[in-house]
């Protein structure tokens, strides 16, 4: 195992539990919201320094967990403290840890009342993404889960907009039953595979199909609520809506990705052959979301609920690319994750900027925005591009990708051509131009037609401090995407072969040895 300790600590479980620790520092000894804020930055700010050297000192040759770290936990229970991270999880640990310090330095305004619950709730739930993407025990990876549904659900319940409990009680509601069903199928892993909740064994075990068929249908409504896809989508417009600025920025920019990432840690590896059964109707939701999702975008009057249709419109990518089975695919659907954390958290905080000045998020209570803040007219246009893939950005390199993958795809299990659905998926390049285009134009270009407009004043340096990191990150990403795919490369080539292998012969060659010991203890006993 290649740990790595900072002042003694390995680097998983220091990455993790230091929000926390610092949260309850902030608890105990801050003394006025000054105080809580800078406890905050400083907080995530180590923490992101502390996940960095998982970046650097990846591996890129490999496909093995690395950084792993193993210890008993619940032993009459075969539950371990497992962790370790992949070409796959750990991009996103490095995006959560990122987004954090620009959550705690936006919300820095903004929120005057209860600071220091606000600041704990952030920390506590950048502890539990963390802990998703780097659990390797399949306890502990629901322990997580569920956790982070706690401070999320205080975020939105408390700073939320004036609708922000029916919001709060939907999300608690679509994603606590997806995750109970989550659960049963954990569950019958348990038991169908010798007692281990080991991740990684489930992925070596040959599960029959009746058994991949269930248990590929408990994770699906689990994942499908968290990606969203449609139709269980309708939660994620109302807790945008009503989520303050920060809390839509983490909920788009990481929460949505915790669904994908569960079909690629365990739909695909465990349940290959449920998984090519299920592709007609993971193409069929995934192309709704890409389409229809991208209409109902263009019908927005709100510029929140613009953005989040979009958002799930463009997880139909990443839904489309995963169930493709092809490396270009594969990958093409974890950058466009990567990208979207970039992208969309990026077009929430443009949001935030105009609400924090009119308190509307009314696309038509703007207009002309580019005469009294052109700066930020600048950066809105620089992500709006991005939004609709435009060449030389982030998301470009993730759907070109999804594309090329999909039209060279050859799933046995799908009667129509791959080729005509990579043609119906590039439809969206032309939707997301045209409901992107059409805000921008609306808010930002034209003459100022709104008096309160006039009054609006350019971004503040702390603001546009926020917004240089994720200019940056997509531009670097869409020109030079080389380093994240070269971390990429060896996991999503094992992945794709996890996903093709069948487990059938190995599952009924397994049958017969049980069927025959049975048999042959039942004679001896004779």
């Amino acid at each position: 195992m290649n740990t790595i300790h900072i002042l003694g600590i390995p680097i998983l479980t220091l990455s993790i539990f230091l929000p926390t620790a610092g949260a309850a520092a902030i608890w105990l000894f801050a003394r006025n919201d000054d105080q809580v804020r800078w406890g905050a930055l400083i907080t995530s700010t180590l923490t992101f320094l502390v996940t960095l050297p998982l970046a650097l000192a990846f591996d890129t040759t490999t496909a093995k967990m690395q950084f792993e770290e193993l210890h008993p936990w619940i032993e009459s229970f075969h539950i371990h403290y497992h962790l370790g991270v992949d070409g796959i999880s750990m991009p996103f640990i490095l995006l959560t840890s990122l987004l954090t310090v620009i959550c705690v330095v936006s919300a820095w305004e903004c929120i005057q009342d209860r600071v220091r619950g606000y600041m704990i709730a952030f920390l506590v739930l950048e502890t539990t993404l963390i802990g998703v993407f780097a659990a390797l025990d399949a306890v502990l990876f629901y322990f997580f889960w569920e956790a982070m549904l706690i401070p999320m659900f205080i975020i939105i319940g408390i700073w939320g907009g004036k609708n922000r409990v029916y919001a709060t009680l939907k999300f608690f509601l679509y994603t606590f039953a997806g995750s109970v069903l989550m659960l049963i199928a954990l569950l019958a892993m348990y038991f169908k595979a010798g007692h281990t909740f080991e991740i990684l064994d489930y992925m070596n075990y040959p599960f029959d199909f009746g058994w991949q068929f269930w248990i590929w249908l408990g994770f699906f409504v689990a994942f499908a609520v968290k990606v969203p896809m449609w139709p269980v989508h309708t939660w994620l417009p109302d807790a945008h809506t009503e989520a303050p600025t920060a809390g839509s920025v983490i909920l788009a920019g990481i929460l949505l990705k915790m669904g994908a990432y569960g079909f690629l840690r365990f739909s695909l590896p465990i349940c290959p052959d449920a998984s090519q059964y299920f592709v007609p109707m993971m193409v069929a939701l995934s192309l709704i979301a890409i389409v229809y999702i991208s209409l109902v975008a263009m019908m927005q009057k709100d510029m929140k609920r613009l953005i989040a249709y979009s958002s799930i419109a463009h997880m139909g990518y990443v839904t489309l690319g995963t169930f493709m089975f092809t490396q270009q695919a594969l990958e093409g659907a974890v950058v466009n994750m990567i990208s979207h954390g970039f992208v969309a958290a990026a077009l929430f905080l443009c949001v935030g900027v105009m609400y924090d000045r009119l308190h509307t998020r009314e696309i038509a209570a703007y207009g002309g925005v580019a005469n009294v803040m052109p700066r930020f007219a600048l950066v809105m246009m620089v992500f709006a591009m991005a939004n609709v893939a435009l060449l030389g950005t982030s998301a470009f390199i993730g759907e070109i990708l999804v594309l090329i993958g999909t039209f060279n795809a050859d799933p046995a299990s799908l009667s129509l051509s791959a080729k005509w659905v990579a043609i119906a998926a590039a439809s969206s390049v032309v939707l997301s131009a045209c409901y992107m285009l059409w805000m921008v134009k609306r808010v930002i270009f034209g003459d100022i037609v709104n008096e309160p407009v006039k009054t609006m004043p350019e971004m503040n340096l702390r603001e546009t401090l926020y917004f240089l990191p994720l200019i940056a990150l997509v531009v670097w990403l869409g020109l030079y995407p080389v380093p994240v795919l070269d971390w990429l490369h060896p996991t999503v080539a094992h992945l794709v072969e996890q996903a093709t292998s069948s487990k059938l012969a190995a599952a009924d060659a397994a049958a017969r040895i049980g069927t025959l010991m049975q048999s042959t203890a039942t004679t001896g006993g004779m």
